[in-house]
């Protein structure tokens, strides 16, 4: 038997099925388990303490009120053997020849087709139309997901850059306050001791304060006389 197939007629069968809730399919896919390690021959013995540690659930009752559930609505057929030391017999069905093929890349949904506009007066009524290329929505939101994650990640890139930049200012300056920078009047008479032109001693300070005392406008000075003296 093909279980993946019994499995999707399963859930075929599931998604009409309003009296279901998520218990009974948990329950139903415990005593698949069973079916299944039993090479699927019917019918298998359960023990319920087994089936209610697999299936999850926690109460007596409840796992009871299930079971008679899914015999009841055509799930499964269910034998209770009343005797605590002998198990219990379950019957399971092969939902795979239920299937029924589907055209590709097809959906079919119902839409309201209002008569009243064909002009014989008739009341709306529900039509199956059938259309391709059908866009999941799920998909729609993954990809709107992906895309704020993407610019989240470009936006903490560019946040990271610029608190790297910062923080090499930050670091210039702390280097750049350990020289003491001269003011113009000093500048220019160590300029004439060294017989320099007072005018070039101007230009030397107008540039080099101008920028933050900085070679290159990148690396912090370290000995003013000796960049004067290049």
């Amino acid at each position: 038997m093909n279980y993946i197939k019994h499995l999707t007629g399963f859930f075929d069968k599931v998604i009409n099925d309003n009296t279901l809730n998520p218990t009974h399919i948990s329950l139903y896919i415990a005593l698949f388990q069973f079916w299944n390690c039993n090479r699927f021959r019917n019918p298998i013995s359960i023990s319920r303490d087994e089936v209610m540690r697999i299936s999850k659930i926690s109460s007596k009752a409840t796992y009871h009120k299930c079971l008679k559930n899914l015999h009841a609505l055509g799930y499964i057929k269910y034998e209770p053997s009343y005797n605590p030391y002998k198990g219990s017999l379950v019957h399971l069905f092969n939902f795979s020849e239920n299937l029924k093929p589907k055209p590709k890349n097809s959906k079919v949904i119902k839409q309201v087709i209002d008569k009243s506009s064909t002009g014989n007066g008739t009341s709306p009524e529900l039509a199956e139309v059938s259309y391709i290329n059908v866009i999941n929505n799920t998909n729609k939101l993954n990809n709107s997901n992906v895309n704020k994650q993407s610019l989240n990640s470009k936006n903490e890139t560019l946040d990271l850059k610029k608190e790297a930049a910062n923080t090499k200012q930050k670091k210039l300056r702390q280097k750049n306050k350990s020289m003491i920078t001269p003011n113009e009047k000093d500048l220019i008479n160590y300029f004439l001791e060294q017989n320099f032109p007072e005018l070039e001693a101007k230009k030397f300070f107008n540039y080099f304060s101008s920028n933050g005392w900085l070679i290159g406008g990148k690396t912090p000075m370290a000995n003013w006389k000796a960049a004067a003296q290049n």
